[in-house]
């Protein structure tokens, strides 16, 4: 890869917001907003719905612009491989966990990454969803070099599920 400058982005950047394309608004807002808490600040006629948490202008667009009544994507094809939800607390992961179990609502995955842990889903259109907790930056597991070592490992679900008691 060339770069005709190098550049770094400023470090106070950040993902402000995802859109994605859905099939159907109602289904995406009963899962977003109905299950995982986000809440609606506003609407673009019948084919978009923007959401957030703590009253963000929107951290999650939701469109049916051109994919109304759309099947889902096959998986190996290219796209968003999942959209990232950080949570403030472990305890809160916790209870997003309880939440989905109530739900009987399916994990596709549940990971240590040794940096964060995480849980893995998808949403009705089978778009890819990670609900996450970063652990202390203090406590990010490194490798002899001193960059970080992360990786995939098994998260104890039960364990987590401790937190709320």
């Amino acid at each position: 890869m060339s770069t005709q400058t190098k550049y770094k982005i400023p470090q106070e950047a950040h993902i402000g917001h995802v859109h994605l394309k859905v099939s159907d608004i109602q289904r995406s807002v009963d899962f977003y907003c109905g299950l995982l808490g986000f809440e609606v600040t506003t609407t673009y006629g019948e084919e978009a719905v923007f959401i957030s948490a703590g009253g963000y202008h929107h951290h999650i667009g939701l469109n049916v612009w051109y994919s109304k009544n759309a099947t889902p994507a096959a998986r190996n094809s290219v796209g968003l491989f999942h959209t990232a939800i950080l949570y403030p607390t472990r305890k809160d992961l916790a209870t997003i966990l309880q939440r989905l179990r109530d739900a009987h609502y399916p994990l596709t995955g549940a990971s240590d990454h040794g940096v964060s842990e995480a849980l893995y889903l998808n949403d009705p259109d089978h778009n890819g969803v990670e609900l996450y907790w970063d652990r202390p930056k203090a406590q990010w597991p490194q490798k002899p070099d001193g960059s970080l070592e992360m990786y995939t490992k098994p998260l104890d679900l039960e364990d987590l599920l401790n937190e709320l008691h």
